[in-house]
């Protein structure tokens, strides 16, 4: 029962739909007609700049890494019933009821979650090489998909449990799902190799 109630506060916490409440509150708009039409942090950046993308990326994380964090290292909780408590936040915010279940891409959420398990070393990672990947390729989707890969390189050189590495495997099928129509377009280069005839 301890197990469920903590699924029930992280599938909670990560439905909260922050970026697209700040937006009608404060733009008085629906964030959705911006950018990709996402209801996530990004979109209320495009649409309110800083001053509402900023507290909607940053509330947007809390609310996969507090009920982590404290599920981990108050509660301790560390087996495979970690596996559903982790992933819960991200769920919530991908398909958020408060949105008819069509909640926003999971990205804050997932730096949120892999603080809650990893502390610093998940969210360095993933802000490293995502800049790295937007750096070199245009897709904004197969920025994330190559973040997480690189993610799991570390996690497995660093040796982490089966239990983290499912989390991770649970994780990306999400932002997979989440992402799917933009990784149909492949990944778009920002050089060009010439070759020579």
């Amino acid at each position: 029962m301890n197990i469920a109630l903590w699924i029930v506060i992280g599938f909670c916490s990560g439905s909260i739909p922050f970026s697209y409440w700040l937006g009608k509150l404060f733009l008085h708009t629906d964030i959705r007609r911006y950018g990709d039409g996402n209801p996530g942090a990004f979109n209320a950046w495009r649409a309110g700049k800083y001053k509402i993308g900023l507290p909607s990326l940053f509330l947007d994380y809390l609310k996969g890494a507090i009920p982590i964090g404290l599920a981990r290292y108050v509660f301790n909780i560390y087996g495979w019933e970690l596996v559903p408590i982790a992933l819960s936040p991200v769920l919530g915010h991908a398909f958020s009821p408060f949105l008819r279940f069509r909640g926003g891409k999971a990205v804050a959420s997932t730096f949120g979650i892999w603080t809650g398990l990893t502390l610093w070393e998940g969210p360095t990672i993933l802000g490293i090489f995502l800049e790295i990947a937007y750096r070199i390729q245009k897709t904004d989707a197969w920025s994330v998909i190559i973040s997480m890969i690189c993610l799991l390189i570390y996690l497995s050189l660093r040796q982490y449990d089966s239990v983290i590495l499912m989390i991770w495997l649970g994780n990306m099928l999400i932002l997979i799902w989440k992402h799917r129509q933009d990784l149909r377009q492949g990944i778009k280069w920002r050089f060009h190799i010439r070759s020579e005839s």
